[in-house]
């Protein structure tokens, strides 16, 4: 079973702002492979962000900007199945690649906030921030840092396979489906 994992830093509330990528690649559930980089995003640093990752301009004076590592970063993910947490990241890639003119990196997305939720029942509605997740499955991790929370998103995924016993293919056709919820009903949350 091999998969992706992407988180993504920003430098303020634009998305396409993104000041560090983290990338880990995942087969069996081990890691294999694992790409961080500091990013010059050519915009302001918003301390409400700053506070958040501690990424400053000074941090990344000296980083490329997101066009000098997009054919590394597409050669890595185009047509693998990436996992994210929650929107932010697939957004911000999305994002950052219209900001420059270049081709959307297509991978296969898969949301492992989409996962949790239907594999911890305890999580189908509430709950299911990486933080919050790591504590419960006993996940040590530096929050905020882009390859520390692509670790963690990738490792939350493995256990939730091991858990239901679906493959990470499994996941990518299931996750639009319902989420079971107690005495049978179902919700449609996506």
């Amino acid at each position: 079973m091999k998969y992706f994992a992407l988180d993504v830093e920003t430098a303020n509330a634009d998305y396409s702002s993104i000041c560090q990528i983290g990338l880990v690649e995942f087969l069996d559930g081990q890691i294999i492979d694992k790409w961080s980089t500091l990013i010059n995003p050519e915009s302001y640093f918003d301390p409400f962000n700053i506070s958040i990752h501690h990424i400053t301009e000074n941090s990344v004076k000296d980083a490329p900007t997101f066009d000098k590592i997009y054919d590394v970063l597409k050669n890595k993910i185009s047509n693998q199945i990436t996992v994210h947490h929650m929107p932010f990241d697939k957004i911000a890639i999305t994002r950052v690649c219209l900001e420059y003119n270049l081709e959307v990196i297509n991978p296969f997305w898969l949301d492992s906030a989409k996962i949790v939720r239907r594999t911890w029942e305890q999580f189908a509605y509430k709950g299911y921030g990486l933080g919050n997740l790591a504590e419960y499955l006993k996940l040590e991790f530096k929050h905020h840092d882009a390859l520390e929370d692509a670790i963690t998103a990738g490792r939350i995924v493995y256990l939730a396979c091991e858990k239901t016993q679906l493959t990470i293919e499994d996941w990518l056709e299931n996750i639009s489906r319902p989420i079971n919820v107690s005495y049978g009903q179902y919700s449609t949350i996506h």
